[in-house]
């Protein structure tokens, strides 16, 4: 054999091997997930409601409202997946439960593919508004909201905690109508329903659920009546609480006839709550004031600077949403806690 054949073998051997690497399956096997890509929920349907929310670019703090209601909702879904594992919940109940609160978190966020008709803002007396005043799509808590904002009755700080009060009753107004909603829809599923076994589950569906739409049109009436009495006269200087969450459930709880003891353990802990909900509130005016100005060092172009405050921006979203879901989970429980042992007393 001569050179130049020697030398023609070797480079096919080298060409071949070459080949046989770039085919082989070391090379073709995925290579290992980025930490960045890994999935943020476990729950597929979740996963895809939050990929959803983000390509919608919604604001940093309804982003972490949201994510803070997604981790509660995925928890509990785990949970119940346990129960049927188990052989529970064979009624359905709690299944019918996790999907209306599924619903209601779409519609909330304005992810359930509906057009939202609400308006994000108004015109209504906008030249004579100051530019934090907002306003209210509720014509009675337009008209209240004005009256309070210019009797004079208030301070600063005391109409900062009234306006609180305000949107936090228009949510609820919010959360109403869509419950009013998911009846409708269920009432017509519940005419075309033909097996008895089937009507039995729809017409319980349907009992719980004009409970929950009566039981939320009480809380907002007295709620509305709350507004009402304190836009007229003023805070009470013996108030309780200042959080439009806390004082709804105090007024829940004094409604539930507890004991005296009862009562105080419950309103210290609704102190704490409160602390709470205060210290979850300063991290979404700061995490707000973090998203501005990325916003305006992304116009500048300084790398190294955008980078800085990007850190920053992630810090305090990730801090954002970990106080907010303990937030949420705290309001849960005692909501849980209040009706449970308010029902105990009312049967006794």
């Amino acid at each position: 054999m001569n050179m130049s054949s020697v030398t023609f073998m070797l480079i096919s051997y080298l060409w071949i091997g070459v080949l046989g690497s770039k085919y082989s399956r070391d090379m073709n096997e995925p290579k290992p997930t980025d930490s960045k890509n890994t999935p943020e929920f476990r729950i597929a349907k979740i996963n895809q409601v939050w990929e959803k929310a983000l390509r919608m670019q919604l604001p940093p703090v309804k982003q972490s409202e949201l994510h803070s209601d997604l981790k509660i909702q995925e928890k509990e879904e785990l949970q119940w997946k346990k129960l049927k594992a188990e052989g529970l919940d064979k009624d359905g109940e709690k299944e019918a439960k996790l999907r209306r609160n599924f619903n209601i978190i779409l519609a909330t966020y304005g992810l359930d593919g509906k057009k939202d008709t609400r308006p994000i803002e108004t015109n209504y007396l906008k030249d004579h508004e100051s530019k934090d005043s907002g306003t209210f799509d509720d014509p009675r808590l337009e008209k209240l909201w004005n009256k309070a904002k210019t009797s004079g009755k208030f301070s600063e700080e005391e109409l900062k905690n009234l306006q609180r009060e305000f949107q936090h009753h228009q949510e609820k107004i919010q959360e109403y109508n869509i419950v009013m909603d998911a009846v409708s829809r269920t009432e017509e599923i519940h005419k075309n329903v033909i097996s008895p076994v089937e009507a039995d589950v729809k017409t319980h569906a349907l009992h719980e659920k004009h409970a929950d739409l009566k039981e939320k049109m009480r809380n907002l009436n007295q709620g509305f009546e709350r507004l009402r009495k304190i836009s007229h006269q003023g805070f009470n200087e013996d108030s309780e609480f200042k959080e439009p969450r806390v004082i709804e459930l105090w007024d829940m709880a004094k409604r539930a006839n507890f004991t005296e003891d009862e009562l105080d353990t419950l309103k210290e802990e609704l102190s704490h709550f409160q602390t709470k909900v205060e210290k979850h509130q300063h991290y979404q005016e700061q995490l707000e004031l973090s998203h501005q100005k990325l916003k305006h060092v992304e116009a500048l172009g300084d790398k190294e600077h955008i980078q800085r405050n990007k850190d920053k921006y992630d810090m305090l979203s990730e801090k954002t949403r970990e106080i907010g879901y303990k937030m949420k989970k705290h309001l849960q429980d005692l909501t849980s806690k209040i009706t449970r042992t308010g029902l105990r007393h009312n049967e006794l």
